[in-house]
């Protein structure tokens, strides 16, 4: 449904906004001037702004210590990153050496069918999955590495910028839950509102978790490849299409405050 059909439900009662971030939060792959000053007019109005990203622990940290932000899930739901530097690992991994060894035994068995893959830049600062772009793959090569890689006890996600390798049970919905329960128990699932663009962001659309979600308009090119799509969809795409759905929220939060 399109964005303005939230207007149908009781916008006052959103509490946090569990966002994706590349695609989502950014605007040609930047942030734009508006999205410091967004964010900051979201944590005026009592909506706290929760990243919810695929991008690395090492990246990510930068971040949750400069942003207006309650902190960071990391690694599509590795790592929950706090402001005041606390980590916690969301992903059960028992070791966390041999973890990384076999997630880079299992890139270079994939390599080897694919020998143009590449890294991700910032693969480096990872620890609980590997990453490597998805530029120039179709839709049929990343259907055959998810095969490879469930056939190797892993599994595959990915996004507008990258490829994940993952535990099996690792994803953003599974670790937004943990730490939903664990850091805002005083939240219900009508006060949580998830926002994401690609198919990793999927679990976060699952009605049966989460029943309010967003996508910005980008998500579109990804209809046919999800089972689980976001309720809404905002007009623009990108951060601006971001920008939509909070000045909706922040609207709603003036009006209730006037009566």
């Amino acid at each position: 449904m399109p964005l303005s059909s939230l207007n149908n439900i009781d916008l006052s009662d959103i509490r946090l906004i569990a966002s994706d971030v590349d695609g989502t939060l950014t605007q040609n792959g930047k942030f734009s001037s508006d999205f410091i000053s967004t964010l900051l007019d979201l944590q005026s109005a009592g909506i706290k702004v929760l990243l919810v990203t695929g991008r690395s622990a090492g990246w990510v940290s930068a971040l949750v210590n400069y942003l207006p932000v309650e902190g960071a899930i990391t690694e599509n739901g590795g790592i929950f990153l706090q402001p005041n530097g606390t980590q916690d690992l969301l992903s059960s991994v028992p070791n966390l050496s041999r973890h990384r060894i076999l997630l880079e035994n299992t890139f270079h068995h994939i390599k080897q069918l694919f020998p143009n893959l590449h890294p991700s830049a910032d693969n480096q600062f990872r620890i609980t999955d590997w990453t490597f772009d998805v530029n120039n793959l179709s839709a049929e090569d990343i259907q055959e590495i998810s095969t490879q890689c469930d056939l190797m006890g892993w599994s595959l996600t990915y996004s507008n910028v990258q490829c994940h390798i993952k535990p099996l049970h690792q994803d953003k919905a599974t670790g937004l839950d943990t730490v939903l329960k664990n850091h805002f128990p005083e939240l219900n699932s009508q006060q949580v509102l998830t926002v994401g663009d690609s198919p990793n962001d999927e679990a976060m659309f699952n009605l049966a978790k989460f029943p309010i979600s967003v996508g910005v308009a980008n998500v579109l090119h990804y209809q046919d490849k999800m089972l689980h799509f976001p309720q809404y969809v905002t007009h623009a795409s990108e951060f601006d299409g971001f920008s939509e759905l909070a000045q909706l929220l922040l609207k709603n939060s003036v009006l209730d405050d006037s009566m």
